[in-house]
């Protein structure tokens, strides 16, 4: 089990739940919030070997509901929460002696893993976003600043993240020279990794995405 850690956010405090030991790797929530299935996430990655922290962007809210989610992601100060990511990447290169980090997020931390991966192309050797794509007109990302890997893991069937704006998204990385490899997962919904929520888990496409992200880790930090 791990323990809720308060760091440094560029002049402000963020709270988070890290866990483990060895090389960092930070963990970006849901629209829900820091809720159990991201500090299990935490765990699991604690459990495979590394330093595992997950922010709470929302700093001690969360919701349950769709319509609350919706709106605790609306009323996100993105500036702030990329500050918060940073701090959190800081925290975690001072925990697991300096060296490089990688990056896992999902739905909207999935889109904001990349942007911590451009925002922070100093530590962050390696990024797996799962279903989330950049849409947020004020958030400007300059891929050419990511220096690490980027695996991704996609639903076939996302009406957030469907595989249209993969694919363009995938292609901007590539022109602008990152590592990038986007995966679709046949037959799987959005936030088919979320066992949390019987609805659209898919067991078969969560433990693939699941093995590919371990063994990006581990080649890469």
């Amino acid at each position: 089990m791990g323990e809720i850690v308060t760091f440094k956010s560029n002049g402000h405090t963020c709270n988070g739940y890290i866990a483990g030991s060895g090389p960092g790797v930070l963990v970006i929530q849901e629209w829900w919030g820091l809720v159990p299935h991201i500090t299990e996430v935490v765990d699991r990655l604690a459990a495979e070997g590394f330093t595992a922290l997950a922010p709470d962007l929302y700093h001690g809210e969360s919701s349950t509901e769709p319509d609350g989610a919706g709106k605790l992601m609306m009323a996100l100060n993105l500036e702030q929460a990329v500050k918060d990511l940073s701090g959190a990447v800081d925290l975690l290169q001072e925990r697991s002696g300096g060296g490089k980090i990688g990056v896992v997020g999902f739905c909207m931390g999935g889109a904001l893993a990349i942007v911590a991966a451009a925002k922070r192309g100093d530590a962050v050797a390696a990024c797996a976003p799962y279903y989330g794509v950049i849409g947020w007109p004020s958030i400007q990302v300059d891929y050419s600043a990511i220096s690490g890997r980027v695996v991704g893991e996609y639903a076939e069937s996302d009406d957030f993240a469907g595989p249209e704006a993969v694919r363009a998204q995938e292609a901007a990385m590539r022109e602008a020279g990152v590592d990038v490899a986007m995966h679709i997962h046949a037959g799987a919904q959005h936030a088919f990794f979320n066992d949390t929520r019987p609805d659209v888990y898919h067991a078969a496409a969560a433990s693939e995405a699941w093995a590919r992200t371990l063994d990006l880790f581990r080649a890469t930090l």
